[in-house]
This record gives structure tokens, C-alpha cells and sequence, in this order.
């Protein structure tokens, strides 16, 4: 028995591997939402947007930008269980990713599962609140749920971080308010 402690303690290492804090990004993160809000064209806000991308997807480690970046190439190829099976093990590695659960939640999102896409879009919101995708990501989620105001509202937060987005078109003017 006493032979067998010592293995126990080397072994340990490989198995509990945690997963390390991401990246502090929040002043790039911050530094970029701001030039997009004085873009002047939508182009120019695109490039900018490229950049937020840039930084959500990079993960706290190897392991999991590769669970990230797999998740990914499966959601692109239409493997909806698949992706979502990799952000479950993402999520579970590095619960204080926000991009783990903002992914994880499109992939819910594509499959009409609006109940598990909210659930982990407001998880990453907690994490990051001005991560524009998650909170458009949110307003189009509570509109597939039919929560017609809140969504509103949730877009109108998104759009005061990013003007240009697309979902723009999807802003309705308050009641009692000219267009």
C-alpha cells in the first residue's frame, strides 16, 4: 500500500488538470467596442466586430481553444449534437469561459432549443456583460420564445455597444414613438 501512495500523488497532475482563467481582454475588448460605435460605415464596424471575435474565441488554454474550435467547425458543418456535445466539455472544463456557453448556446439556438440557448447566454452575460453576440444572441432567443419586450429591450442593449449591427433591422420603435 505504501508503494502505491507516492504513484497516486504523480498520477494526480494528469487527471486534475484545471483549467486556467481566460484572458484579460476587457480594455482591447473595450478599446474596440468603442471605435464602433464612432465607426462611420457599416464596413469599418465589421472589421472592428473581427476583432471582438478575435478575443471572445480565445481560450484560457490549448485544451480548450481546441474543444472551442472543434465545437465550432462541427456547429459550421450542421453536427448541431456534436458541437454542443464539446461545448458541454468546454463548459465543464472552463466554467468561467464566457465563450463556452455563448457557443454553446447557438448551437441550442440553431436546434430551436431557446430554453437551454437562454439559460447559457445569460450564463455568459454574468461572465461578460458587453459581449455584444451573446446579448444579440439573447434578443433573438427571447423573440423565438415569444418574449417580444424583453427582446426589445436586450437588443436595445446590444445595439448601444454596437450600432451596426445586422439584428438592427430588427429593432421595433417603442410604442407611442415615431419611426
Amino acid at each position: 500500500m505504501k508503494a502505491l501512495i507516492p504513484l497516486l500523488f504523480v498520477a494526480a497532475p494528469a487527471w486534475a488538470q484545471a483549467c486556467p482563467p481566460a484572458p484579460d481582454h476587457g480594455d482591447d475588448l473595450a478599446a474596440i467596442i468603442a471605435q464602433i460605435q464612432v465607426a462611420e460605415t457599416e464596413m469599418a464596424a465589421r472589421q472592428l466586430a473581427d476583432g471582438l471575435w478575435r478575443l471572445w474565441t480565445d481560450a484560457p488554454d490549448a485544451k480548450a481553444q481546441a474543444l472551442l474550435d472543434e465545437g465550432m467547425a462541427r456547429r459550421e458543418s450542421y453536427d448541431f449534437l456534436g458541437a454542443r456535445a464539446l461545448f458541454d466539455d468546454l463548459v465543464a472544463y472552463c466554467p468561467d469561459y464566457a465563450e463556452g456557453y455563448n457557443q454553446r448556446a447557438f448551437a441550442s439556438f440553431l436546434r430551436q432549443e431557446f430554453d437551454l440557448a437562454l439559460t447559457d447566454l445569460e450564463r455568459a452575460l454574468e461572465i461578460n456583460p458587453t459581449h455584444v453576440a451573446a446579448l444579440s444572441g439573447k434578443a433573438l432567443t427571447l423573440m423565438g420564445l415569444g418574449r417580444d419586450d424583453e427582446a426589445q429591450e436586450v437588443l436595445r442593449a446590444a445595439l448601444a455597444l454596437n450600432p451596426w449591427l445586422s439584428e438592427r433591422s430588427l429593432l421595433q420603435e417603442p410604442p407611442g414613438e415615431d419611426i
